[in-house]
């Protein structure tokens, strides 16, 4: 189980991995001594990922919205470990942490297995604690369950809705946020700081049937080298669950098709002919479908 800023449950995770603590060993010798001596260096805090669905808190939804958004937004929290009773056993407490790295998989129209997102957190500290044995089954279901599967999306470009409405496949994508380590005076742990956020470009696959809007834009603006207008292509990826009910959308600002490439022709295939596309983004920000 999650927790954040003391009191909050932000809900149950699939997967925690990392959250460690190690020193580094160093060697010198002494004198005219053959002996290697050997000593710690100061702490070190690994980063921790967690993959998560859909069915976390609103505030742990709000933190990555403003991690989107490049807002330096740091949270305290803890791993909370239990054993089948739901009996709190063990606990990592972590402090003043900054996300580094949101990651979404891929969204695939033939795909109907559940899937999640993984989340990136670098805290300044880290600590281990006993478990207090207190009962986590009041927080169980306390969140209502979504089921969000990678086949229920809806992908769509301005001013290319036709084209954009069979969107079969949207690779998958992160965003990054490198976290730099400032060593100051004599604090045996660093501070942590964020770095640039890195926006990546995506791509997606969509019938050739369909893609001939997008192929006819490329050509004109890339291949011919005609200017572009002062207003920037914008669009949205939003994803669903079984009922068709929105759970988060993904805006996407200055779009440009970087690449279109036609999927491999073979005789022997059944499957329809998809074009994949690439598009640049200058800007993406995220907005989560909170309970009604």
């Amino acid at each position: 189980m999650l927790e954040l800023d003391e009191s909050e449950v932000a809900g149950f995770f699939r997967s925690v991995d990392g959250g460690g603590i190690k020193a580094e060993v160093l060697t010198y010798r002494a004198g005219g001594s053959a002996a290697i001596l050997r000593q710690l260096s100061k702490p070190s805090h690994e980063d921790i990922t967690i993959e998560v669905g859909m069915s976390m808190s609103p505030g742990f939804y709000k933190w990555i919205e403003a991690f989107f958004a490049g807002e330096v937004e740091r949270k305290s929290g803890a791993i909370v470990a239990a054993d089948f009773h739901y009996k709190e056993r063990a606990r990592r407490e972590f402090y003043d942490a900054l996300i580094s790295e949101v990651k979404f998989p891929t969204l695939d129209a033939t795909d109907n297995s559940p899937c999640t997102m993984s989340v990136t957190i670098a805290p300044e500290n880290l600590r281990f604690e006993r478990g207090s044995l207190r009962s986590l089954e009041p927080h169980v279901g306390s969140v209502e369950q979504k089921l969000w599967t990678p086949a229920n999306f809806s992908f769509s470009i301005d001013h290319f809705e036709d084209a954009c409405r069979r969107v079969t496949k949207v690779e998958g994508f992160s965003l990054t946020q490198e976290i730099l380590s400032y060593h100051a005076g004599n604090l045996r742990e660093p501070l942590r700081v964020p770095g640039i956020l890195e926006i990546p470009n995506l791509t997606f696959s969509v019938p050739e049937v369909d893609a001939w809007p997008l192929i006819e834009h490329f050509e004109k603006h890339v291949i011919d080298g005609e200017p572009q207008g002062a207003e920037r292509l914008t669009g949205s990826i939003t994803m669903h669950d079984h009922e068709g009910r929105d759970l988060c959308t993904i805006e996407l600002t200055g779009i440009d098709l970087a690449d279109v490439a036609p999927d491999k022709s073979d005789a022997s295939s059944e499957e329809i002919k998809q074009v994949r596309v690439e598009i640049a983004v200058e800007g993406m920000s995220m907005s989560y479908a909170a309970e009604s």
